[in-house]
């Protein structure tokens, strides 16, 4: 009301002015929006989407094969993964300006920082390893190389920063390091190329999606060796996890099965299934939950689902094997 009539004591001109200058703001905060970044493995770059027109803006070259990514300690940069370049490309997550590349981490597959953001992990998926780093500065220092398995995939930690669970797809194995002292602490054959790794944030359960099954295998991690608890049948090839935000739900793609399994992880069960044309792979998820933003491989798309319509209301036209997806207006990782 109070502007309202701060309108009306002004002059017709000044009138427009105003609501021209309001037009002006709304307009730029709504073109502030941070851009969907989608990683294409096969070209060597990155796509960068604008998330209101859904349309490519541009592509960004990086090195060999970049697959996943991850946001620095400080949000400043997000960091883009070469496995075949040895490197990782730092991204301004607001503009998508490139802001520098460090060389020398070998072959670094997938990559995650510890909730205390005092070590840096990947997983050399290709040379069979994992290495630890510490970061320090913006840098990271290499501390230990651990040989774990054939073909380490994805990576999780504990939320008190001292367990690193790691997927091994070419030996069915799923390991946990120690970070303080960068030993291994067990070993547990699991289903068929076991894929990426979720832990819940009581840090009791760990859910390891098997792209060589047809569901999702659930172990108990609270004791001193793991305990397998169940199987739950999802689709087939399950593949990559993306929290909901609310502490209780996950999403898994089903990369065989071209479906997104919307799973309650308080009682172990799918609780919604949603269209993931062609391949779906990584996945992003709206503050709000409401859409998911996912990788359609095997097409060279992005696909946007509407998970109270169940229907995909976007798709755009991205590189070639398109794998990693990420936004800064993202919904929490648990």
């Amino acid at each position: 009301m109070r502007s309202l009539r701060f309108l009306s004591a002004l002059h017709p001109l000044s009138i427009r002015g105003a609501v021209l200058a309001w037009g002006l703001l709304t307009a730029s905060v709504v073109a502030a929006a941070p851009p969907v970044f989608v990683l294409n493995s096969l070209d060597a770059n990155i796509s960068v989407v604008d998330p209101q027109r859904w349309t490519e803006i541009k592509r960004i070259p990086t090195g060999k094969e970049p697959h996943h990514l991850y946001l620095t300690p400080d949000e400043k940069s997000l960091v883009i993964a070469n496995a075949l370049g040895d490197s990782l490309l730092f991204v301004d997550p607001r503009t998508a300006q490139v802001q520098r590349q460090v060389s020398g981490i070998s072959d670094p597959y997938q990559l995650r920082f510890s909730p205390d953001m005092a070590w840096f992990v990947t997983a050399g998926n290709r040379l069979n390893h994992v290495d630890i780093y510490r970061w320090e500065n913006g840098q990271p220092s290499l501390v230990r190389r651990i040989p774990t398995g054939k073909i380490p995939s994805h990576l999780w930690i504990d939320s008190h920063s001292r367990t690193v669970y790691a997927t091994m797809q070419g030996s069915d194995e799923l390991v946990a390091i120690d970070l303080p002292s960068q030993t291994l602490k067990w070993r547990q054959s699991t289903g068929s190329l076991p894929a990426d790794v979720f832990g819940t944030p009581d840090d009791k359960f760990l859910l390891v999606a098997l792209t060589g099954g047809q569901g999702v295998e659930v172990y108990d991690v609270s004791g001193p060796a793991p305990r397998f608890v169940k199987l739950i049948k999802t689709g087939a090839g399950a593949h990559s996890f993306r929290a909901l935000g609310d502490k209780r739900h996950v999403f898994v793609s089903n990369r065989v099965g071209n479906s997104i399994s919307k799973i309650d992880y308080q009682t172990m069960a799918v609780v919604d299934t949603y269209p993931g044309p062609h391949g779906p792979d990584d996945m992003e998820v709206t503050p709000d939950g409401r859409f998911i933003y996912v990788a359609s491989r095997w097409i060279g798309k992005l696909s946007v689902i509407d998970t109270t319509t169940h229907a995909v209301v976007h798709q755009v036209k991205v590189g070639k094997s398109p794998h990693g997806v990420w936004t800064l207006d993202h919904a929490a990782r648990q």
